[in-house]
């Protein structure tokens, strides 16, 4: 999947486009709509917390730092002597898993409260009443969806794509 950006000027031609995504087949739970606070969406797909704050690259890291410290605590207890000899792998990967877990929490609790990073570079333009829109398509769509928004939207600013997962696992 592939995170679409477009910047349209108001909620007006943001409805147009709306109703051509879903008449294109892209279902509406993958179109979220970010405008500034106080704008009256009425039916336009508003995107949700996962969108509009930092919790989902919050919960990645979290996730891959507490794992690493995790495994590192886990081995560093297996090498002491006193320990090592109770300490066996089951107990180092449980450590890891374990350390994953908190990290994860601890983070996403941090992220949901913080603005979206990936979304900071559109403040300016929604602050000035702009509507950005965010649709998730399926990698071969991506030009198809952009092509069809050149044509029917030219008032559209086309803001770019980003891969929906991590670039590492």
């Amino acid at each position: 999947m592939r995170r679409l950006y477009f910047l349209m000027p108001d909620i007006t031609t943001t409805h147009g486009l709306v109703e051509e995504l879903l008449v294109s087949h892209v279902e509406e739970h993958h179109i979220h709509v970010v405008a500034k606070e106080g704008t009256p969406m009425e039916e336009l797909p508003e995107a949700n917390l996962m969108q509009k704050s930092d919790f989902v690259p919050a919960i990645e890291k979290g996730l891959t730092l507490g794992a690493a410290t995790g495994l590192v605590c886990g081995l560093v207890a297996m090498a002491l002597p006193a320990t090592g000899l109770i300490i066996g792998g089951g107990a180092v990967l449980f450590i890891t898993a374990a350390g994953a877990g908190v990290g994860g929490l601890m983070s996403s609790m941090v992220g949901v409260g913080l603005p979206n990073s990936r979304l900071e570079r559109f403040d300016k333009q929604i602050n000035a009443g702009g509507v950005l829109v965010l649709v998730d398509v399926k990698r071969t769509r991506v030009h198809e969806i952009e092509a069809l928004v050149k044509k029917h939207h030219p008032e559209a600013d086309i803001q770019g794509t980003e891969p929906l997962t991590p670039p590492f696992p």
